[in-house]
């Protein structure tokens, strides 16, 4: 292989292009990949920061779920509770309710039970003074026997 002047000149037509390719073609090629790599790393790092954001409403959604969760079951013991007791209260009021029944009902009945008892005694007090009319066939006067009538009355 000989040097000559052909070879020179390819040699300085190349480092022609080397330096204009690395003056004018090179910068703005390393600047589109540096700006590339950039938003890359950018798109990166917003990624990392959504899923550290997804990450935390994650968990304050659980912790509201969890709180809500909780008072809802507070909400439920409450509501049962207030249930029971207005139940526990209502059987109180009927069974207070049925007492004064009953009890105005046997008030009742005792003095149903008097008055027949007097109506009774009224009735066999009559009854004897005809038994002893007709024993006796004469006629037996109401007004003069009073007081043995109320003493027959007593005993009856």
């Amino acid at each position: 292989m000989s040097i000559n002047a052909t070879l020179i000149v390819q040699m300085i037509v190349f480092l022609i292009l080397v330096g204009f390719t690395m003056k004018f073609v090179w910068p703005p090629i390393v600047k589109a990949l540096d700006d590339r790599a950039q938003k890359i790393a950018d798109g990166l790092s917003a990624a990392d920061r959504a899923k550290a954001e997804l990450a935390t409403a994650n968990r304050r959604v659980e912790e509201q779920l969890s709180a809500a969760r909780d008072d809802a079951g507070k909400r439920l013991a409450d509501a049962e509770r207030l249930a029971h007791s207005m139940i526990e209260e209502a059987k109180a009021r009927a069974n207070e309710e049925g007492a004064k029944i009953v009890a105005s009902a046997r008030a009742e009945a005792e003095q149903e039970s008097i008055k027949a008892r007097e109506a009774l005694r009224d009735d066999v007090a009559a009854l004897a003074v005809k038994g002893a009319e007709a024993i006796l066939r004469r006629e037996v006067s109401v007004a003069v026997h009073a007081d043995l009538l109320q003493r027959l009355k007593v005993e009856l």
